[in-house]
């Protein structure tokens, strides 16, 4: 069964946060809070809790993880960006967007996408979510709680728990976080595209 884990969402509370840490380190697999909405979280190292993220999801090899970084400064060691890109990018953190770039070598490749050779990466504006990432001192790998049956993600935590509960490891809820997934920008290629329209403000990259 999930433990649940009920924060404060201005103020979460350093107990649950290491806890929820600590079953991450164990290879465990969360639930999480962001600025779009809830998320599925392991270390970037768990090969177990990809595969788990991709069967709870029903994701195929070419699905685009995201690892959701604290910072730019940890964000920059996970993909390449030349100094365009940096500028827009870093204007528009931390937020509700995802974006598309070539890894680094330090991404396992196992992670990237299988043609791209790239990962998705974000850093959101959420309290919990950043003091979870600074409790657990590393990335978290991501994808946002969309089940396959349901047409919007899930906003409740305590209902998040009753339908993943031998699914997922734990939940940690700090109230409803929306329903509208991160915009997307992939940056793979010259020109920047949205390939997702979301809970960011497209505008800086139409």
């Amino acid at each position: 069964m999930a433990q649940y884990f009920e924060v404060h969402p201005r103020n979460p509370h350093r107990r649950a946060l290491n806890q929820a840490a600590e079953i991450l380190r164990s290879d465990g697999l969360v639930v999480y809070p962001t600025d779009s909405c809830f998320a599925l979280g392991c270390r970037v190292g768990n090969k177990d809790g990809l595969e788990r993220i991709r069967t709870i999801r029903k994701l195929d090899q070419h699905h685009h993880f995201t690892l959701v970084c604290r910072n730019f400064s940890e964000l920059g060691q996970l993909v390449n960006i030349n100094n365009a890109t940096f500028r827009a990018v870093k204007a528009t953190t931390p937020g509700s967007y995802t974006f598309i770039l070539p890894a680094t070598k330090e991404v396992p490749r196992r992670l990237l996408h299988p043609k791209k050779k790239t990962i998705g990466v974000r850093i959101p504006d959420h309290v919990t979510a950043q003091a979870l990432l600074d409790t657990l001192d590393e990335p978290l790998l991501s994808s946002t709680l969309l089940l396959p049956d349901q047409q919007e993600p899930m906003t409740n935590g305590w209902d998040i728990k009753q339908r993943l509960d031998r699914e997922v490891d734990a939940v940690l809820d700090s109230g409803d976080c929306g329903t509208e997934p991160t915009t997307v920008v992939d940056f793979s290629e010259d020109e920047p595209e949205i390939a997702r329209y979301g809970a960011g403000d497209p505008t800086p990259f139409e």
